[in-house]
């Protein structure tokens, strides 16, 4: 190949790995990472004819697991390789040839289980040098809306996508302000219009949900692509219509109850199978305003107190067998890319890490992964953290979340959950700038 004339390739490639018997599999150019790195499972090195040797699966298609390879490669050694989230792994390194537009040449590729992400290959800079360069029009003009710029979860996900050459802005939602017209609707901060974003990515607070929402939907009227939209992050943050939602789509979940006349508070216990039972605001996160309640009088002066404050409130089924803890969900499109139990503090049955609680990685079965998802999905959420209670009687859903932090699931599961997000962006936002067609297109000679 003549090295003066590299290939122009766009983010995401389908390429070929003729020498592993792989015709086909989507890569994404990270040029942030040195090694190259394939998607393997079933990791297991060999001898043969005095060779170092590997064999192991691959699930070339994301949206297909069923479908699985296995291939051979002649194995070069190990290399300790430090993800995007500073998790270092060793991994087995393996030679072999890549097949795009027409050319092939060898490069070095990491095999390491990439399940939870959307690509299955990563194309690192020691295959692209001098062979190929990304189109830079493919790259995508990110907003991120946080009013929390220096937070673990912000920052996580401004340095994957910069280091993925997107251009990112963090935007302080209650700064911005709207022009509402057919027209030319426009979100605006300081008199500058915010144009040409590709995609929203919203982290909005519980304190701002009404106005987070307007200035989502917003970017929605403008054709912008939006991670979660506003009516998905609205039917989150409202308890009692997620809990309708679900419960009318067949969702597992804690029996549930609310009522407006105090002359019903005996009946309404009743139906959520009696004390101990949960109180809970329907403003709360956090695990704030929730209330376990152990006898039938501490019930009624808990909900007589909440009512004289003109607060609204569900009324809750206490799953006594979760002992104190719950599973956190971490869902990407349809899947559950994550997840952990959170254990609560020493005499508090809330688990969340806010209040003391602990977390520790765990698999989770086949039900609750299913269920998480279509929890998920019931809301119209494609980013989520759905909270799960393990019951006798299967899984049961506490709560979606349409902002979920990242510190303390990817610290606890050591998964680079910031990549998975950013991955889920490019995989269904679309460049304004210009289309991928053509992206494997020649420079003349």
């Amino acid at each position: 190949m003549n090295t003066e004339d590299p290939i122009v390739i766009g983010w995401e490639e389908w390429i070929s790995l003729p020498e592993l018997g792989l015709p086909a599999i989507k890569a994404k150019a990270d040029t942030g990472a040195r090694t190259s790195s394939l998607h393997a499972f079933s990791i297991e090195p060999f001898s043969a004819g005095g060779k170092r040797m590997v064999r192991f699966g691959i699930r070339p298609i994301t949206e297909r697991p069923s479908i699985e390879l296995y291939c051979t490669a002649e194995l070069i050694g190990e290399r300790e390789i430090t993800s995007s989230n500073g998790r270092s792994e060793v991994r087995p390194i393996v030679r072999t040839k890549v097949r795009i537009a027409g050319e092939e040449w060898p490069i070095e590729v990491s095999l390491s289980n990439r399940e939870g992400m959307t690509y299955r290959m990563l194309l690192g800079r020691s295959a692209m040098k001098g062979r190929m360069i990304v189109n830079p029009l493919a790259s995508l003009k990110i907003g991120l809306l946080s009013r929390e710029p220096s937070s673990y979860t912000t920052q996580r996900l401004v340095e994957v996508a910069a280091s993925r050459g997107h251009l990112v802005e963090v935007i302080n939602t209650t700064r911005c302000y709207m022009n509402i017209t057919s027209r030319k609707p426009e979100v605006l901060i300081g008199g500058h219009s915010l144009e040409g974003f590709d995609a929203i990515i919203p982290r909005i607070g519980a304190s701002v949900t009404f106005y987070g929402m307007a200035v989502v939907r917003q970017f929605e009227l403008m054709g912008v692509y939006c991670v979660n939209g506003a009516q998905a992050i609205g039917r989150s943050r409202d308890k009692l219509y997620a809990h309708q939602l679900l419960a009318q789509a067949g969702v597992g979940m804690p029996a549930t109850g609310m009522a407006h006349s105090p002359d019903d508070t005996l009946d309404l216990i009743q139906k959520v199978g009696g004390t101990p039972l949960v109180v809970k605001l329907l403003e709360g996160t956090q695990g704030k305003g929730v209330v376990l309640t152990e006898t039938r009088k501490a019930a009624e002066s808990v909900i007589g107190a909440f009512r004289g404050l003109r607060a609204n409130i569900l009324v809750q089924e206490f799953i006594k067998e979760s002992g104190g803890a719950d599973v956190r969900c971490f869902v990407i499109g349809n899947k559950v890319i994550a997840a952990m139990r959170r254990q609560g503090a020493e005499d508090d049955f809330r688990s969340n890490l806010h209040r003391g609680g602990k977390g520790e990685k765990i698999k989770i079965t086949r039900e609750e992964r299913a269920t998480a998802v279509k929890a998920a999905k019931t809301l119209g959420l494609n980013v989520a953290g759905v909270d799960l209670l393990q019951s006798v009687s299967g899984p049961r859903v506490l709560e979606v979340n349409s902002s979920p932090g990242l510190e303390g699931i990817e610290k606890v599961t050591g998964q680079d959950i910031a990549s998975a997000v950013i991955e889920y962006v490019e995989a269904n936002a679309h460049p304004k700038a210009a289309t991928r067609k053509g992206a494997r297109k020649r420079r003349a000679r």
